[in-house]
């Protein structure tokens, strides 16, 4: 199974996908794939949409997890980067986003909204600033030991924040680091292989492709390396959206917005490339049209 790089993805019925920014999760031999799905006419929030596959290439459409009339707080408004993760001990599933009023990037707030089921219907929890901090792209991780992590940019992307979860993951309970201080980096991607933290970035330059750049770590909480480069200087026309670990392979999935050359985000391509690991703490980026799922 190989995906077509730089095209719109599609179900298996021929729809187009709509997951921009967004996160694979694995549940039991399937992975759902939730995303943003804007309005076709303009950019503002329609779905949090999930799409299901046992190979990685062939979708089905599950399920609009959240949409305007789940909350009044989303009639008028973006929810972008969505991630979901998995509580074991309740069996509950998180989702959580950054979310806008639908008219400006002021608000800055992350937001948080819960089901029972993969792919259910989320009831909507709320949006706050974490600890009154600014909270734009975000993603989430979940370690070894069960310990979930937010990373969030905040104070207008200058840095990037990583918060501890509360035990539920519904809540923040501490900022542990802010390893890049005025670095401008956003789409952050968590990931763990072999003991090494990776955290892999965007330059915050709007729908601009640009330098992905990567830091690694032995803990989230301290002993992050400073950015390095990783691919080309335009990370193949394309942003980071999430990282997949997978037993023979992690796979680097990222978004080639339209928005670039004036389009409109479900008008956005998909980009998915295998990372190589050259030693335990680097990792590369290179380009095929066709790359194995």
């Amino acid at each position: 199974m190989t995906a077509s790089n730089g095209t719109p993805f599609t179900t298996g019925d021929g729809r187009p996908i709509h997951a921009h920014g967004g996160g694979v999760l694995r549940v039991g031999d399937a992975y759902y794939w939730f995303g943003e799905n804007r309005h076709d006419d303009h950019d503002g929030f329609r779905h949090i949409s999930v799409y299901r596959s046992t190979d990685l290439g062939t979708w089905e459409f599950r399920n609009h997890v959240l949409s305007q009339s789940s909350h009044p707080e989303l009639a008028r408004a973006n929810l972008e980067r969505p991630k979901v993760i998995h509580h074991a001990a309740t069996g509950r599933f998180v989702l959580w986003a950054h979310k806008e009023n639908g008219r400006d990037y002021h608000e800055a707030r992350a937001a948080v909204a819960v089901c029972d089921t993969v792919d259910g219907d989320y009831t909507w929890l709320g949006s706050f600033r974490p600890l009154g901090h600014m909270s734009r792209d975000l993603t989430t991780f979940v370690d070894d030991d069960g310990t979930g992590y937010l990373v969030s940019a905040a104070r207008d992307n200058y840095d990037l924040h990583i918060y501890r979860l509360t035990d539920d993951y519904t809540d923040i309970a501490e900022l542990i680091a802010n390893p890049w201080p005025g670095g401008h980096r956003e789409a952050p991607a968590l990931f763990k292989r072999q003991g090494v933290y990776f955290m892999l970035t965007s330059g915050a330059t709007g729908w601009r492709p640009n330098q992905q750049r990567y830091a690694t770590s032995t803990s989230p909480t301290d002993g992050w390396t400073p950015m390095r480069d990783v691919g080309d200087p335009t990370a193949h026309d394309s942003q980071t959206a999430f990282v997949l670990p997978g037993p023979h392979r992690y796979l680097y999935l990222a978004d080639r917005w339209a928005g670039a050359h004036g389009g409109l985000v479900n008008d956005s391509a998909y980009v998915w490339l295998p990372i190589t690991f050259p030693t335990p703490d680097t990792m590369s980026l290179n380009w095929t049209d066709h790359p194995p799922l």
